[in-house]
């Protein structure tokens, strides 16, 4: 399910399984596809076409200006309108129609691009205020342990003033996902990272890849796809020119089947082709990261000057092109109980009050370099010994979320 918002469509592409038709019979079954939208009840559109060698393709138009101010109910993380969608597979034989299957969906009609530097949604500059998320629960690790535990973590993170996660290293529960529709969460969706690089390794990868892409094509939430981070896997790929084929050809596997949504190729640094470039810094002075990233733009662009301790931001034969700029991971500040034989990024800080001074400072110093448009802070929650989290692993709050809010979203009212 594609949404076209010039247009006002929904492209469908639709596959029958098992439809029962034989190439030897004399004369084939006639099966045809009927394809409705409905908004609150309401049926918007529909088309129907025939059933060629079991696929059907489509262009079902929702622009109703009889009904809506511009024709469209577009889906943003304010107002995540969805559209219900009904899928009616028939047979038509000499007289009649009969209904053979049903299939209820949704869909959401929003655009999401890349223009001169920014990153548009629905043509409108998204700054996006995202938080990683690695999807671990204190008492089921990576299997959530109810569609409450879910729920309650959408609403946490909104409350938080982030419009966005970026899930990490994980494929997320497709629960998640229908709720990150429902309730306006963007999401970025990260595909956890084989352990070295191989022939076996890059065979697998690409089957399971593409299976993701297949199986979370149709959320309206995930706005960029993540293939790689920081290297994992392709440790090698700022100077080695196999490991910088394989994420090319990532990349323009995953634009081959979506060339709709922007396609990082090794989130934080050493990108090869990507359209948006990603880095990771963790420093602690708000100060120092506004200097450097105001006075050191090019070079650090550019790979003359590493951003993140000995890491550039371009792999070797890269440049770059003008593509947006995020910082998809900073913070990371370590606050816990109990700092003993645990971990955070940088110095670990002793109460609320110095932890809300850091985490200000340096997202205020992010919001003040215009070419960033867009950061990612290290994390929802606490994971095993990372005690970086805004929330403990019980997914109770360490710092009070309304003081934490008008940090991260200062425009928030």
């Amino acid at each position: 399910l594609t949404p076209e918002i010039a247009s006002g469509e929904l492209q469908i592409e639709a596959k029958i399984v098992d439809e029962g038709s034989d190439e030897r019979e004399e004369k084939p079954r006639e099966l045809l596809l009927l394809s409705e939208a409905f908004f609150d009840g309401k049926k918007i559109g529909s088309v129907e076409t025939a059933i060629h060698l079991g696929r059907a393709s489509q262009r079902l138009s929702v622009l109703r200006e009889d009904l809506f101010e511009w024709g469209l109910h577009l889906w943003t993380p304010e107002s995540p309108a969805l559209y219900d969608l009904k899928l009616t597979l028939m047979e038509q034989t000499s007289d009649e129609k009969s209904t053979l299957d049903e299939v209820l969906s949704y869909f959401g009609m929003r655009e999401i691009r890349i223009d001169h530097g920014n990153i548009l949604l629905n043509n409108v500059p998204l700054y996006q205020r995202l938080i990683l998320d690695q999807g671990y629960f204190e008492e089921s690790g990576l299997t959530p342990p109810s569609v409450d535990a879910l729920v309650l973590d959408i609403d946490r993170v909104k409350e938080l003033g982030f419009n966005g996660v970026r899930k990490h290293m994980k494929v997320e529960d497709e629960r998640f996902l229908y709720l990150a529709d429902v309730k306006g969460l963007l999401v970025w969706s990260e595909m956890a990272a084989h352990y070295r690089f191989s022939d076996a390794a890059v065979q697998e990868y690409t089957k399971e890849w593409m299976e993701v892409l297949r199986q979370n094509y149709n959320h309206p939430s995930i706005i960029t796809w993540t293939p790689f981070n920081e290297s994992w896997g392709i440790p090698q790929v700022e100077t080695e020119r196999r490991q910088q084929h394989y994420t090319e050809a990532i990349y323009h596997l995953t634009k081959a089947f979506d060339p709709m949504r922007p396609v990082i190729s090794n989130d934080g640094w050493e990108h090869t082709v990507s359209d948006i470039i990603t880095l990771h810094d963790y420093e602690e002075d708000g100060e120092r990261f506004l200097n450097r990233y105001l006075t050191h733009k090019e070079e650090i662009l550019r790979t003359q000057l590493y951003h993140c301790g000995h890491k550039s931001a371009m792999a070797n034969g890269y440049t770059y092109e003008g593509q947006p700029v995020i910082l998809s991971e900073y913070g990371g500040i370590a606050f816990a109980d109990k700092q003993q034989g645990e971990w955070g990024y940088g110095n670990a800080v002793k109460n609320e009050e110095e932890f809300l001074l850091r985490l200000q400072k340096i997202t205020s110093a992010i919001y003040q370099v215009p070419y960033i448009v867009g950061f990612c802070y290290t994390q929802v929650s606490d994971v095993e010994q990372e005690v970086n989290g805004l929330m403990r692993e019980n997914r109770t709050y360490k710092v009070d979320p309304q003081k934490i809010r008008p940090i991260i979203d200062p425009g928030a009212s």
